[in-house]
């Protein structure tokens, strides 16, 4: 997750079923926490800050006492999970103690607690009580161990437990502080090696083979591309006035930039949105993006409209230099002066944040000196020309597309020199931050053709029965466009539908598939890792919806690809983020299962749920592969 100083920051999921009663009926409830945690690594104290509790109860009589009790649950395990330290007689057991004697926090000391009731009006209650509260300490557990990369297997979590486990040693005593000589200065260490504060390794990046007459070459040309493409710098200016901005502007301003996805690239991991500094790595070397917000020291604020304008257009910064095409302005290029000033506008309105990022330096030959020769031959200047033959909310779905929503950026392959490629390539599927952008085509691999239909219901909610759920980079596009108008998202899908053939019957299609995935045969070792591991939630659509949606596996892109990735990715890196609150988490399995489990596991969904397909070959290697590139 992170850190923020002396804090570091984790988040846990566990789950449980809880089997209370047999009458009436078979008294048993599922419950789930996730749990977001702050540990300062210097006095060893847990703080927990935010509680997600889902609870399957059966019929709830009255939903508000029963939201009020679950929160009481959440205070009382955490306290427990933190502070108490059972007491145990001479033979072991738990002793006795009296009420009053434990440790409870306060409600402020667990400032957000979210509960989603699951009820089922029609079946026998099946408790709001202390089910809730079993995967509790265990949520907590793992969030501590996603701070710290310590596994604490036994509570309470006390400062004492985590400093020792951390090797940190006891803060001094206010006593001990004021007795210190002035002017010194002590860190704590980190006795645990795999605790110990290690320089992140810059990515690797791709070197080619230049002999000297190749270097020669490309620094003349360098040179002569310099000479050609220099632009002056533009002056900069007073910060403009937000008030002078319209709120119609500002809204569609707001809009572009969903559209557009802005602050997903432009904000750092755990930084403010659009303050800059997020490293991107590219084939060509790591680029570290801008700061966006009006701030005229590090931000864009002292920019004009006409300086945005051409970067936006021309990929020129105000300064004069050339940007790289990582930022798309190869796609921006084509916003209409409308929207362009309307995002300019939008930009210069939002808080503005101090905050230098990295000068981005990439390697030779991908010199910014290069870029005007490159623009010379992939940049396509010029707003978007509607075609005439085409209907108005095609033009607009193409407009956004090709425009503000550069999906070609992740969905098109890029030739050597890094541009996308061209006619059959268009939207043809590329990989992108270790996971397969799947082709939006008639090339995509979904064993369920595409519908217009199916198109909008996917971007406007992130999941369809048809094609499962989305997961990876494409989860915050899908919560950006969810504040689009719903006409831009249904023009989306006009444009991206307009490039499959007819569907005919889906539901049939859907139905054969989900027919033959419960066909196959399921008394396996492999079988049951895949009940043991993700029975509870994927169980074929014939069961309890406990948590999130239970989509048909055997309709996953994922699992009909040619690549394994994103199957790999998805079970090694779990859903923390998805991109509707209706998907549900996914836990992540890199600390449960071994690369071969991984490979054993996968191999079962291709088999069962893909049939047809052939066998990914060294799926032992592909799971040692992206396990060692975290996307997180």
């Amino acid at each position: 997750q992170g850190s923020d100083g002396d804090f570091l920051k984790g988040q846990g999921f566990a789950y449980a079923r809880y089997v209370h009663s047999r009458f009436p009926g078979f008294g048993a409830s599922w419950s789930a926490w996730v749990a977001d945690v702050e540990v300062n690594r210097v006095s060893g104290e847990v703080h927990v800050r935010r509680v997600v509790v889902g609870h399957d109860a059966g019929t709830i009589v009255n939903p508000a006492g029963a939201v009020h009790q679950v929160h009481g649950n959440v205070v009382q395990t955490t306290s427990r999970a933190l502070k108490e330290r059972v007491p145990l007689d001479a033979a072991g057991a738990p002793g006795a103690r009296e009420w009053g004697a434990y440790p409870i926090l306060s409600f402020r000391e667990v400032p957000v607690i979210e509960v989603v009731t699951m009820p089922r009006q029609g079946e026998p209650p099946l408790g709001i009580g202390e089910a809730s509260s079993v995967p509790g300490t265990a949520a907590i557990a793992n969030a501590i161990f996603d701070a710290t990369g310590v596994r604490f297997r036994e509570p309470p979590f006390t400062p004492e437990v985590v400093r020792a486990a951390l090797g940190v040693a006891a803060p001094p005593s206010p006593r001990q502080a004021l007795a210190a000589p002035s002017g010194s200065r002590s860190t704590p260490a980190l006795a645990s090696p795999s605790m110990r504060e290690v320089p992140v390794a810059a990515p690797r990046r791709r070197r080619r083979a230049w002999g000297i007459a190749g270097a020669l070459v490309t620094g003349a040309l360098g040179m002569a591309a310099a000479f050609v493409g220099y632009r002056p710098a533009l002056a900069p200016v007073a910060p403009p006035d937000p008030s002078l901005f319209t709120a119609a502007a500002l809204e569609r301003g707001r809009d572009v930039a969903a559209a557009g996805n802005c602050a997903v690239c432009h904000t750092a991991p755990g930084g403010v949105t659009n303050a800059g500094g997020r490293a991107m790595e590219t084939p060509f070397g790591t680029i570290v993006t801008t700061n966006l917000t009006p701030d005229p020291e590090t931000g864009i604020g002292r920019w004009s409209y006409p300086a945005f304008a051409r970067a936006m257009r021309e990929g020129i910064s105000r300064d004069g230099r050339h940007l790289y095409p990582a930022f798309p302005y190869t796609a921006f290029t084509k916003l209409s002066d409308d929207d362009l000033l309307a995002l300019y506008a939008y930009l210069m309105s939002e808080p503005a944040v101090r905050h230098a990022v990295a000068a981005t330096d990439l390697p030779l030959p991908y010199r910014r000196a290069a870029m005007p020769l490159w623009n010379a031959l992939h940049l396509d200047p010029g707003a978007y020309v509607p075609d005439p033959a085409r209907s108005a909310q095609w033009n607009h779905g193409a407009y956004l597309v090709d425009g503000a929503g550069h999906c070609g950026a992740c969905h098109t392959p890029r030739g050597a020199l890094g541009a996308e490629r061209s006619s059959d390539a268009y939207l043809a599927g590329a990989m992108v931050e270790g996971w397969e952008a799947p082709a939006l085509t008639a090339r995509s691999p979904a064993p369920v053709p595409w519908t217009e239909d199916e198109l909008f219901a996917y971007l406007r909610h992130g999941h369809t029965r048809e094609h499962g759920s989305v997961a990876g980079p494409m989860a915050p596009v899908v919560r950006d466009l969810a504040s689009l108008p719903e006409s831009d998202v249904r023009a989306i899908a006009t444009y991206l539908a307009s490039f499959h053939a007819p569907a005919g019957d889906t539901a049939a299609i859907a139905r054969t598939l989900a027919e033959t995935s419960r066909a196959s045969p399921v008394d396996s070792p492999a079988a049951r890792l895949f009940t043991g591991a993700c029975g509870a939630c994927h169980h074929g659509g014939d069961g309890p919806v406990l948590l999130g949606r239970n989509l048909p596996l055997a309709h996953y892109t994922s699992l009909h690809s040619d690549r394994p990735d994103n199957l790999l990715r998805a079970i090694l890196e779990g859903v923390r983020e998805p991109a509707t609150a209706e998907i549900g988490f996914m836990p992540a399995f890199r600390d449960a299962l071994s690369d071969r489990q991984v490979a054993v596991l996968a191999a079962y969904l291709r088999a069962r749920f893909a049939p047809g397909t052939p066998p990914w070959p060294d799926l032992p290697s592909a799971a040692a592969r992206v396990r060692a590139h975290p996307t997180r």
